[in-house]
């Protein structure tokens, strides 16, 4: 007899880094279990609506999977302009408003599957860490929640941590102090100051990220995109901790596939002058999709790169302007941010681009190092390329991701550990990084004048990047941690 058919229903955060890894996530899933199939229920930003509509219709085009649907949740026209208002004013208060605002719509979607004859048996919601408001409405349907992370059990960790301090103490106190934490799934102590800004915003961040903390411990299970031999300590001691749920190490899950970007002219160009590159002997610059600076920081960068020789290719975005909520955008003209004559100079060992194809750049054999921001995602990505990082963190969690591959894994080099800027725009500058601290970096990471830093990096990032294209195949770690996810869903349902 055939096994009745058990569906999950995601509900990813709308940001491009959760929506791309939770269908890839998604899409392993269906691809592991024909009992499995999954509706992706999409939310739509009230300042971005045709960045996630497009994002979104990418991706179904891409899964082209029968058991994989996306559904597009309606937007309120009212009460939209004052949720997208609180964005500038406090991140905690708008992601609270704007995850309520859409419960009504995944209750009324999901009571139509329900209903549907189409529909298999409802198994779950799984959620994204910023959505676990959305239990309660799984509750109200009786249906189990778990939770797809899309960061790593070292986060997943510090914010369980900074939960059980907040019964004790108030954790933004800890905002510029010199302090340094004794968090159990580090082996160091973690400074005050690498931890996120979110966690310790008074005005609502806080309590909102503390809040998801909370109810992350009530879901029956979390994945997390990352693996076991890479957060080895990490994973172990939330394994130990009575108060933490089923934790499963799937990763790394990535979207490896070609982008349709990557057919333009220019993206063109970009890889055919890296074919022209000495094996690993270009350093790659680039900082997310949010990523951008100001024209000082940006001289500084031009600066450091010509001092250093080094060959270079360089994403340089264009920040909105100020009090915009916007994506940074392309320059129209790059001479009118970079030094005078930077062009003309570099143009023999350099390249200024837009937007970078960040994946199959990576891939490049002559790319030999990469100075990111370290967003969990473009981690993965680093080091299943085998590419060494140079940390810059700039927002979220970024911070505990450069201080994780620098202090606790010895996978990176730092040119800073505490960069941070405020991804709300405001007229606060970050501290200027200056050229000298740029070079340093750069130098430590490409050079192998001191044999026990950067040459011991890149083999170690080496072995870790062959790790991780094993662990994800039939008997790895996270193969084997998706299949226990899979059978106690399904026991789950059976039980219920």
């Amino acid at each position: 007899m055939k096994e009745a058919a058990a569906e999950l229903v995601f509900i990813p955060a709308p940001g491009m880094g959760h929506l791309v890894s939770t269908v890839e996530m998604a899409k392993q899933l269906i691809g592991r279990d024909h009992r499995l199939s999954i509706t992706v229920l999409i939310m739509k930003t009230p300042f971005d609506k045709s960045k996630v509509v497009s994002t979104t219709q990418s991706l179904l085009l891409k899964a082209a999977e029968e058991r994989l649907k996306f559904v597009e949740l309606p937007q309120d026209d009212e009460g939209a302009a004052a949720v997208a208002e609180l964005r500038s004013k406090n991140a905690g208060d708008f992601f609270s408003e704007f995850f309520n605002m859409n419960k009504r719509h995944v209750r009324d979607h999901v009571t139509k599957m329900m209903v549907s004859t189409e529909s298999g048996r409802l198994a779950g919601f799984v959620v994204d860490m910023f959505c676990t408001t959305m239990m309660d409405v799984a509750a109200e349907f009786g249906l189990p929640t778990y939770a797809f992370f899309t960061s790593n059990c070292a986060f997943l960790g510090l914010i369980f941590h900074l939960d059980s301090l907040s019964r004790n103490q108030d954790v933004t106190e800890l905002k510029d102090s010199d302090a340094e934490l004794e968090v159990p799934v580090f082996v160091n102590p973690v400074p005050a100051k690498v931890l996120p800004g979110v966690v310790l915003h008074k005005e609502g961040g806080s309590k909102f990220m503390l809040g998801c903390a909370k109810r992350l411990r009530e879901t029956k299970g979390i994945m997390v995109n990352t693996f076991e031999e890479l957060e080895s300590y990490a994973v172990k001691r939330l394994a130990e901790d009575d108060m933490v749920p089923p934790i499963y190490p799937v990763g790394p899950v990535l979207q490896l596939v070609k982008d349709e970007k990557e057919e333009d002219e220019e993206v063109i160009q970009i890889m055919r002058w890296l074919d022209d590159q000495p094996p690993s002997s270009v350093v790659f610059l680039c900082f997310g999709s949010m990523g951008s600076f100001n024209g000082e920081q940006v001289r500084e960068i031009a600066q450091a790169l010509e001092q250093s020789k080094h060959r270079f290719l360089w994403s340089l975005r264009q920040p909105p302007p100020e009090g915009k909520i916007e994506m940074p955008s392309e320059y129209q003209d790059l001479n009118q941010v970079l030094p005078e004559g930077f062009l003309e100079r570099i143009a023999e060992i350099g390249k200024v681009i837009g937007w970078a194809p960040q994946v199959a750049v990576l891939s490049h054999k002559a790319v030999g190092g990469f100075v990111s921001h370290c967003g969990w995602n473009s981690t993965l990505e680093s080091l299943w390329c085998g590419v060494p990082v140079a940390t810059w963190p700039m927002y979220a969690e970024q911070q505990m991701n450069a201080f994780q591959l620098v202090r606790e894994l010895g996978l990176a080099v730092d040119i800073k550990l505490d960069y941070k800027r405020d991804m709300r725009y405001s007229s606060i500058e970050p501290k200027l990084v200056t050229a000298d601290e740029i070079e340093s970096g750069i130098r430590r990471l490409m050079e192998n004048g001191d044999k026990s830093s950067a040459e011991g990096i890149k083999q170690k990032v080496k072995g870790m990047s062959e790790k991780s294209k094993v662990f994800i195949k039939e008997g790895g770690s996270s193969y084997n941690s998706i299949g226990r996810f899979i059978e106690d869903v399904i026991i789950n349902v059976h039980s219920s």
